[in-house]
């Protein structure tokens, strides 16, 4: 394994661990979310590069547009939820009151 395989892989889990345990603001889940689709977008990228195959080159393209919806989503979720509730802490949003 190159190192660069290693700090992607290393990056993805981070983020992921990153979103486990860090869960008190709305933006820091955000910004995991938005980490691990920026990492798993680099590792994608670079496997089609390094496999040389032309069939696979959109699908990083199409993640990454999916990662700007999700992002331009979440930024609205966290807008919304700031005006009714008065903070982005996750412990006062729940699904029975909203």
């Amino acid at each position: 394994m190159s190192i660069t395989h290693l700090s992607f892989y290393s990056a993805f889990t981070l983020s992921s661990l990153g979103l486990a345990f860090h869960r008190t603001h709305l933006i820091s889940a955000l910004l995991c979310l938005e980490s691990m689709m920026l990492s798993m977008y680099i590792i994608l990228s670079i496997w089609s590069t390094e496999n040389q195959m032309t069939s696979s080159t959109l699908m990083p393209i199409l993640m990454l547009t999916f990662s700007a919806c999700e992002a331009g989503t979440g930024l609205a979720m966290l807008v919304a939820s700031t005006r009714t509730h008065g903070s982005d802490h996750l412990h006062n949003l729940n699904l029975l009151q909203c």
